[in-house]
């Protein structure tokens, strides 16, 4: 850039819309946290309380983590997009992760109890969104980190990958709300009516995840907070153009 020149800075708004996004996502941690410590007993994973890893684990990985991997190239408009896209891939690569540990803690705690597994609708819409969501992730490898995809390709799988991104997110967190609802009505199903501090503290939990879920759509689909395209980014794309409309990249045709 030009001497003297001021660094860029953020579009007004974004910085506040992603400070409350982060602070709704630790809230969703801390609530999560609250319930299950305060009304199920807690977390350990080699006991009857291996099941409530899985909230904990789906609630940080599928939620918080996905939804801060979404944010990432709003955040960082301005770094390089090569450690942006790693960083991006990273987060949700832990997210997944994570998932799986909350997966496995529910298929164990179910068979230590003899509980039958994949019957609710719950687990239909939470194992397609896990299912789908490692598949993203491995075409978004594929497609963007390694350097074998041509532009062409990218250039066309792109607008996919971002419209499933926010849509598996949103599943997501519908999963959860479904998980939640379930959870209530096989724990506290007697006294869930007459709104009990759990029952309150559980719906609380699932309002704090269409906030997040809200607010992390918002910012993703805003236009004027979009990554504006760096200046290699441009030239590239010029290349590009020239090569697929059948031109040097020299000018002449």
């Amino acid at each position: 850039g030009m001497d003297g020149a001021p660094p860029p800075t953020s579009p007004t708004g974004l910085s506040a819309y992603v400070a409350v996004s982060q602070l709704l996502g630790l809230t969703l941690l801390a609530t999560t946290g609250a319930w299950l410590g305060r009304y199920r007993g807690g977390v350990a994973w080699h006991s009857p309380l291996q099941f409530n890893a899985h909230p904990l684990c789906m609630v940080l990985g599928m939620v918080f983590l996905q939804g801060d991997a979404l944010l990432v190239y709003r955040v960082f408009r301005h770094e390089a997009k090569r450690s942006t896209k790693a960083l991006h891939a990273l987060l949700h690569g832990l997210a997944l992760v994570i998932a799986l540990v909350g997966i496995i803690a529910v298929f164990e705690s179910h068979r230590t109890k003899g509980i039958p597994d994949m019957y609710s609708l719950h687990s239909w819409c939470g194992m397609a969104a896990f299912v789908l969501y490692l598949l993203q992730w491995l075409l978004g490898c594929g497609f963007f980190l390694f350097p074998g995809a041509s532009f062409s390709l990218r250039a066309r799988y792109k607008p996919q990958h971002i419209f499933f991104g926010i849509t598996l997110f949103i599943l997501s967190i519908t999963s959860c709300l479904l998980g939640i609802t379930e959870m209530l009505l096989f724990k506290i199903s007697d006294s869930y009516s007459h709104f009990v501090p759990e029952g309150i503290l559980a719906n609380t939990l699932g309002v704090l995840l269409v906030a997040f879920g809200l607010v992390v759509s918002y910012v993703l689909t805003r236009e004027e907070w979009k990554r504006p395209p760096l200046a290699e980014e441009m030239a590239l794309s010029m290349d590009f153009k020239t090569l697929t409309e059948g031109e040097s990249p020299g000018g002449g045709s």
